[in-house]
Parts: C-alpha cells; structure tokens; sequence
C-alpha cells in the first residue's frame, strides 16, 4: 500500500518536473521569438531604435543611426548615450528619463543631437520602459525620428511671419510688437523714452519705372544694409511692408519704399537728429546698379515718445507726419514731429559742430579770476576757467556749451589743453612775481574728466612739462559731481593727492553731501555756493547756512573761500563769519592773461571800489 503511494508521488514529481521544464523550454522560445520580432522591427525600421539600461549605457542600437547620424555601432558603443546630445538639452532629456523609470510611461519630446560631421540634428523621441520579474523598470527602448528638416521648415515660416523676404529685416508685424513693449516699458518708467523714424527714399517711384523692379529691389536691400550699418546694436530697423516669400509683384511694391526705424534710450532729440542725419549721409553714397553710379536721398521722419501719446502707433503716425513734412520741404532732409524739439535738436547739432571747428582753429581760451585773502585783499592765485571766443557771438561761458562738450567727448581733449596752458601761464607768473608771496591755480574737473582714466597722468605731465610750483595746482569740483559717485571721487582725489595736487570742493551748500563721506575726502579748500553769498545779506537762514559751512571747514581744518563776491557789504559780512578766502566781481571778474597780469603787478592792491564798474 505505501509502496504504492510512493509510486503515485514519483509519478507527479516526474511529470511535474517535466511540466516544468517544457514551459521552461517554452518561455525561452516566446522570449526568443520576441527578440528575433524586436530585431526585425528595429533594423529594418526608418527610425532609430535604442536600448539603454538605467545608467544611459548604450545596450542596442538599430542600423538607422548609422544612416541617419552617420555612427557606426562601434563608435556608438564606446560612448554614454548623453555625450552626443547638445549640453542645452541634456537636463531635459534626464528628466524625461526619469519620469519614465517613476511612472513607467514616456511622453514625446524633442532634442538636439551631434551628427557624425559636427551639425546638429533635431530628434522627436519617444521612450518605453522594460520592467524586470520585480516590476522595476531595468531599461528604456527608446524610439527617435529625425525632425531636422520639419523644424527647420517651420522655423523659416516662423521667420518669414516676422520679416520681409526681401531684406530680411523684421515686417510690420514684428516692429509693432517691439514698439508696443517700448510703450509699456515707457509707462511704467516714465524717465525711459525712445524714439521712431520714418525713412522714406526720395523718387523711388520714379527709379523703379524707369530701372525696372530689378534694379528697385537692389536699391531696397542696399539701403536696408545701410541704414542697420549706421544704427546701434539695440535699435530695431524694420520694412513694414506685407509679410511673405510670395505675394504679387505689385502689392510688394506698396510700401516698399519706406523704412522704420525703432531707437530705444533717446535722452535728447538731439540724439534722435543725430542718427536720422547720419542714416541720411549713409543714403547718399552712389550705389552701383547695372553698371550705373546710382544717387539715392531719404526723407526721415522723427517722433520722440511724450506722456501724450496714447497708444504706440500714434508715435508711428507722428513720425510718418513728420517725413511728409520733410518730403514737402524738398525731401532729402530730416524733420522732427514737434518744431520746438526740432529747433532745439539743429541747435544742439549746430553747436557740436562748432566745438569741433573751434577745437580744430583754437577758438578757446583761458580766462583767470583772482581768488584773494579777504583781510589783506591781495591775489593769492586764480581760478582757471574756461572761455569760447566765438567768430559771432564773442566770449561764450563754459555753462553755456560744457553738456554739449561733454556729450561728445570733446571736453577731455579740451581739458588736457587747458591744463598744459593754464600751467604754463602760472609758471611765468611765479617766475615773475613770486618774491611777492606763493601764488596757486585751480583748475575745474568736469564729470568726464574726473571719471577718464588719464586724468592723474595728464594732470602730472602738465605740471612736469610746465615747471610749474610743486603744490601750488588744485583741483576744483563741484560738492554735486563729488557726491554722485563717492567711491571714485574718493579714489582720484587720493591719486591727486599722492602728485601734490590739492582739492577744492566748490558749490558747497548746494547739494547733499554726507558728511561721513566728505571727511574721507582729501579736500584742502571749501568754496561757498555764489547763490548763498548772494543771499547772505537779505535772507537770515542764509546767513546762517553760510555760517555753519565756514564753522564746519574750521573745524575739518580746511580753507573756506566764498565765490561771488559783489559788494563791500558782502566782504564785510564774509569777514565777521570767519570766511578767509573769496572771489567775485568786487575784485575782479574773470580775465584774460594780459589783464590778469596787470592786477599782479598793482603789487596785489585792489581798488575797494572798483565792483559796481566791473560789473
């Protein structure tokens, strides 16, 4: 009986066992028929086929890689799956790969790929997981297609929906939407502005029936190179004509002729004028055509953004306002939208064209006014200022042109003039008169000037190549321009300084200087502000500003000299304050060098009197 039982138990372990083995047999063949399936699928598949275990080791790749990336399965073995992606894509391809290890789905992406010959190629991927008998997913079967040419078509259209296909420069629409974000950024900035032009080219019409539509599209494209040649890096320059590769011979011509122009960061329409004027000279140099020596002009119309303006297109309509009027006057021309802001910008150009030409012919000069110790009344030295004998309007202030000199970079170059002058005059002053006491000269720093770089050297070799007397130059700056950037003042006094060149503060009073960062400056002199001097006599709180100026450079040590002193009464009230130094008209105005000289040699006696006549 137990052997019989015994029996039955052997049977089923054999045929258990042999169960077994056959759906042992059976697993491997449905598992070999699917890697045969998968191998079929993959290499005779137009796409690419990857295999890649978790770490991005590559385990299969289909023959498709070679034909459409130009690799060998050999070359693609010896590299990560993610050295051949463009740096800007390899994050996002990372964290698609691990979404698809999280969720176990993969979801379409794009990215770019190196081909063999170094171009790149963009790939449409989509990812599939292959989980092991745990269920955690092992590897990704990666399936890529080559969307190259498809993104590349649909850039261009892209492309082609924001410019001209003629030019290339950017159409209608994408200038309105540039224009609008200036509008916005103008609202919320009201201290931004910006400007548009509107250039038209004179006679086009004419030219392109007489040249022929040929020769006009050549006229186009040269002056669209022209003008972006003669505009800034962040202006936009736009044809506003209808968008599109193919569009009718004769709407392409509607509009063809015209140019706008967006400049963003127009302090002044002066700088407007400037680059309308120069797109303007741009323009007018021939163009050959056909062999032929072309002459082209422009009208340019100017708008300048204003609070009034409503809507960017109204800037737009402006400036178009503008190139007719500019058309009506001739063409050729350049006109801006509003007359007073165009008198003012021709005004602006005529004068920076005039500081050039009285660089060029030496029409500057150095005018000197005596600084003078109010007890005594003799000459202590001068203030160097600077003076434009103009062939019309005669001797011109400083105030009146230095924006524009500075604007344009001329006060540097005017500036290093003055000073090898203004030390040169002082040397033969101290060789002359120098028994009767130790006389000083002050020179004035513009904004420019303190912040060029060679000031300290060309300052030195001034005083070195003149001869002047080792620390009798200074400096004088306004407490404004001191103030505006402490660090660099504080830094280039120091380096004044270190040469033996002394500093005065001048304008004290005016502005709102830090005391904290005004006793780190290495200041010698304090000069009060002319207005508080003015005031001194008729106002009391004036007074009293003026008394705490002087208390305070007592106190830090330095010399107190007030500027623009007028009357007897001034002088008298300066004295009972304390003020040791002053200069004015009571004494004298500012001179040139001859009658300069003529007050030293008075022995440094002043006539008490002598203001009301100076004046």
């Amino acid at each position: 009986m137990i052997q019989g039982w015994v029996w039955l138990v052997v049977c089923g372990l054999v045929v258990l066992v042999g169960y077994q083995r056959w759906r042992f047999n059976e697993i491997q063949r449905q598992s070999k028929n699917r890697e045969e399936l998968f191998q079929i699928v993959a290499e005779n598949a137009a796409d690419m086929i990857a295999l890649v275990d978790m770490k991005g080791r590559r385990l299969y790749n289909s023959p498709a890689y070679k034909k459409i990336l130009g690799y060998s399965p050999a070359e693609l073995g010896e590299t990560s799956s993610f050295e051949q992606i463009h740096p800007e894509d390899r994050f996002k391809v990372l964290e698609a790969a691990r979404e698809a290890r999280q969720s176990g789905v993969g979801k379409k992406m794009e990215y770019r790929i190196r081909h063999k010959d170094g171009s790149w190629r963009v790939l449409e991927s989509l990812a599939s997981v292959v989980r092991d008998k745990k269920g955690e997913v092992v590897k990704l079967v990666i399936v890529n297609r080559d969307i190259t040419e498809r993104r590349l078509t649909e850039d261009q259209l892209e492309h082609n929906s924001y410019h001209d296909a003629l030019t290339g420069l950017p159409n209608r629409r994408l200038f309105l939407d540039r224009l609008g974000l200036s509008f916005i950024r103008t609202q919320r900035k009201p201290d931004s502005h910006y400007s548009v032009l509107f250039v038209d080219v004179d006679g086009f019409k004419s030219f392109n029936e007489t040249m022929g539509a040929s020769a006009g599209d050549q006229v186009i494209v040269e002056m669209g190179k022209r003008i972006a040649e003669a505009l800034r890096g962040e202006d936009t320059l736009a044809r506003p004509q209808t968008p599109g590769a193919r569009i009718d011979a004769v709407l392409s011509r509607l509009g063809g002729d015209e140019f706008t122009i967006l400049l963003d960061g127009i302090a002044d329409p002066s700088d407007a004028m400037r680059i309308a004027n120069r797109i303007k000279m741009a323009v007018a140099i021939p163009i050959l055509i056909e062999g032929r020596a072309v002459c082209i002009s422009a009208s340019i119309g100017i708008a300048l953004s204003t609070p009034t303006h409503l809507q960017a297109e109204d800037l737009l309509l402006d400036a178009d306002t503008a190139m007719r009027r500019a058309k009506a006057l001739g063409g050729s021309r350049c006109e801006l939208f509003d007359e007073a802001m165009q008198t003012r910008a021709v005004n602006r150009l005529k004068l920076e064209a005039e500081l050039r030409t009285a660089e060029e012919e030496g029409q500057f000069q150095v005018y000197y006014q005596p600084v003078v110790t109010l007890k005594t009344r003799q000459i202590t030295g001068f203030e160097a200022l600077l003076r434009w004998t103009h062939p019309q309007q005669g001797v011109i202030a400083a105030d009146k042109f230095l924006e524009a000199a500075e604007d344009t970079g001329l006060m540097i170059s005017i500036g290093q003039w003055m000073m090898m002058e203004a030390c040169r005059q002082m040397r033969k002053w101290q060789l002359k008169y120098g028994a009767a006491g130790p006389l000083s000269l002050a020179i004035n720093l513009s904004a420019g000037q303190l912040a060029h770089k060679d000031l300290v050297s060309d300052l030195r070799g001034a005083i070195q190549a003149s001869g002047v007397g080792s620390g009798s130059v200074q400096v004088e700056m306004s407490e404004k321009l001191a103030m505006a950037n402490p660090k660099l003042t504080s830094s280039v006094l120091s380096q004044l300084r270190s040469v033996g060149v002394r500093v005065t503060l001048q304008e004290f009073g005016s502005g709102n200087s830090s005391l904290i960062e005004l006793r780190n400056f290495p200041v010698e002199a304090m000069k009060i502000d002319r207005p508080l001097v003015h005031e001194l006599l008729a106002d009391s709180s004036t007074c009293d500003v003026v008394e705490l100026i002087i208390t305070l450079a007592h106190k830090m040590n330095v010399r107190v000299i007030a500027d623009g002193v007028e009357t007897a009464r001034h002088l008298e009230r300066l004295q009972e304050l304390g003020c040791q130094s002053g200069q004015g008209y009571f004494f004298s105005p500012p001179v040139e060098a001859s009658s300069a000289e003529k007050l030293l040699s008075r022995q440094f006696a002043l006539p008490q009197a002598s203001g009301a006549a100076a004046q």
